[in-house]
């Protein structure tokens, strides 16, 4: 019997070590293996006082929406207090709720109904840099003589020329110069994100202050922001040009950051039965394991890059063959440890909508596909990770122009691609509309009334997809053949057979361009996954299917009776051999 905790299941106590609930579950099973874990932007889930701004009432009003849906936990994106320059991930006080969202009351209260639902909630721990709000900073800036000055990274700039010719991951230097101290301090994203430094012992016990403050309220774990950048370079060299064409791989190649997310884990994480996920950004594949090696006492799951990325090619956007997600979902179901556990995901706060990336978001696709790549995103290795909308089959925005994004990067990557590099802007605009993140960031689509259901305002924080009459939650629950349902089925399913959870993986088919075929195989129960990755319709025949039964098919009025050799576009089929 699976460990994992179904809705209505009981929450393990927070005080109880992950050792003891390793011994319960049994040797490699955890509760976080077994979990679905569904993201919330808070910003953008749902208001409930009319301001046009997502907050803590809004989620709580909506947990039994996720509950019904299947899912056991929570990943909040940052709720904590912030001038917002960042939608949250510039943090200016760490144990206060931002007060566009509610207060601390509310996320008790939050909490409190999440655990009698069944329901746990992890939260986002963004340590690599603060707010300039932060009084940490705000100390650290007003002279190079302040205790807090060693808090971040300072450099002397003569003239105010950049200490070095490292890049802003979003465009720009990596360095904002302070005339009052002749100085410049580094910001490996936006100037108002600071880099805290981390070789100094008073960070560290500063963030370790923060976790347990969250921990003991009750917290199930952690998500943390681009966790591989918080080790820097001693050096601080200039970069080579080579080098500069990725820098991130730089920013993640700092030389304590293993050291230090075990003393993480040693001084704070073992105390409780949590689990933690690192925004692998900058690592290669097969670094893995150096994070989630159980053995090495680091992280639970990371992040990697690799699916998100497969339509990437620096700024632009570019088509990509389904044999390349073979490769890279054939790789993970390799592990190289035993220890070592995957995530999966297709759709973030950070990415575009994933039926419009890997799917067809056109009218005659779009429900099909999304069924379809939601096939695949809970049947891989690994613990999946939905963001809400997803489960409804929410698509990108429309764009007109580069007034319509919100997000803080854009004009930062507009400066630096078009203006400095001379990039063609229709091309860099294109590339942008389907790959920006403001795809994931508008209003959940609640029903089909003035902004779909979102808010009370006049006007929402950011513009609603104007698609949310024909896509939207109360639609898609109350018909039992929609995206919805069709997710809730799989997370039934996926609970059902351990084999989906726990079972090695093999690629049936590795090289027919657009069938994807695997398998998920635990002892003698074997699940087979077809899915056709295409918008067309062929005769597809396999003697692995002669004895198999269905179990579940994104083509409901065609049954066991139908000719099974014929594969409709973007259909799926889950099996058991």
């Amino acid at each position: 019997m699976l460990s994992g905790m179904a809705a209505g299941a009981g929450l393990v106590m927070i005080g109880q070590s992950r050792a003891a609930s390793a011994a319960q579950t049994g040797t490699g099973r955890a509760w976080w293996k077994e979990a679905v874990i569904y993201e919330i932007y808070p910003r953008s889930f749902k208001d409930s006082n009319g301001d046009g701004i997502g907050d803590l009432p809004g989620i709580l009003e909506k947990l039994p929406y996720i509950r019904d849906l299947g899912v056991d936990t929570i990943w909040l994106a940052p709720i904590f207090q912030s001038p917002n320059r960042d939608n949250g991930y510039d943090i200016s006080d760490y144990r206060a709720i931002m007060p566009e969202f509610g207060t601390m009351d509310d996320f008790e209260r939050l909490m409190a109904k999440a655990s009698s639902l069944g329901i746990r909630i992890i939260m986002d721990l963004v340590v690599n840099h603060t707010s300039d709000q932060h009084p940490w900073f705000q100390k650290s800036r007003a002279s190079k003589d302040s205790p807090y000055r060693d808090y971040y990274i300072w450099r002397d700039s003569a003239q105010g020329h950049p200490p070095n010719n490292w890049p802003s991951v979003w465009g720009g230097s990596a360095w904002a110069f302070e005339p009052e101290t002749a100085s410049s301090y580094l910001h490996l994203f936006s100037p108002q994100q600071p880099d805290l430094n981390w070789d100094n012992p008073a960070v560290r016990e500063e963030v370790f202050s923060i976790m347990k403050f969250w921990l003991d309220k009750g917290v199930s774990g952690f998500r943390m922001d681009v966790i591989t950048m918080i080790s820097k370079m001693p050096s601080f060299r200039d970069m080579t040009p080579e080098e500069l064409k990725a820098p991130e791989y730089v920013y993640a190649a700092g030389p304590h950051l293993h050291t230090y997310l075990r003393e993480m884990n040693d001084r704070v994480l073992s105390h409780y039965d949590v689990m933690t996920v690192g925004e692998a950004y900058g690592m290669h594949a097969q670094d893995i394991p150096l994070f989630t090696d159980s053995a090495r006492r680091e992280l639970d799951m990371v992040f990697a890059f690799d699916i998100v990325h497969v339509d990437r090619q620096g700024w632009r956007k570019v088509a990509w063959p389904l044999s390349k997600l073979k490769e890279i979902y054939a790789a993970a179901g390799r592990p190289r440890s035993p220890d070592s556990w995957n995530t999966v995901f297709l759709d973030n706060h950070d990415q575009p909508r994933a039926v419009s990336r890997f799917g067809n978001d056109s009218a005659p696709f779009r429900e099909v596909s999304a069924k379809a790549i939601g096939t695949m995103l809970l049947t891989q290795c690994g613990t999946p990770f939905i963001y809400q909308g997803e489960e409804l089959g929410m698509t990108n925005l429309p764009f007109d122009g580069l007034d319509d994004f919100e997000d803080v990067q854009v004009p930062l990557q507009w400066d630096t691609r078009v203006k400095r590099q001379g990039v063609d802007p229709d091309a860099f605009l294109e590339s942008l509309k389907g790959l920006g993140r403001d795809n994931a960031r508008s209003p959940m689509q609640w029903d089909a009334s003035r902004h779909a259901g979102f808010t009370t305002a006049e006007k929402p924080w950011y513009r609603v997809n104007p698609n949310y009459t024909e896509i939207n939650a109360q639609d898609c629950v109350s018909n039992a053949g929609s995206v919805y349902h069709y997710f809730r089925d799989l997370i039934a399913l996926r609970r059902k057979y351990p084999a989906l959870i726990y079972g090695t993986y093999q690629d049936q088919d590795p090289d027919h361009s657009a069938v994807f075929f695997y398998s998920r195989q635990l002892e003698s129960s074997k699940i087979l996954i077809l899915i056709n990755m295409s918008d067309r319709g062929f005769t597809y025949d396999t003697p692995l299917l002669a004895r198999a039964s269905l179990l579940l098919s994104n083509m409901r009025h065609r049954g066991v009776t139908q000719d099974v050799t014929w594969l409709a576009p973007w259909e799926a089929r889950v099996y058991r051999a």
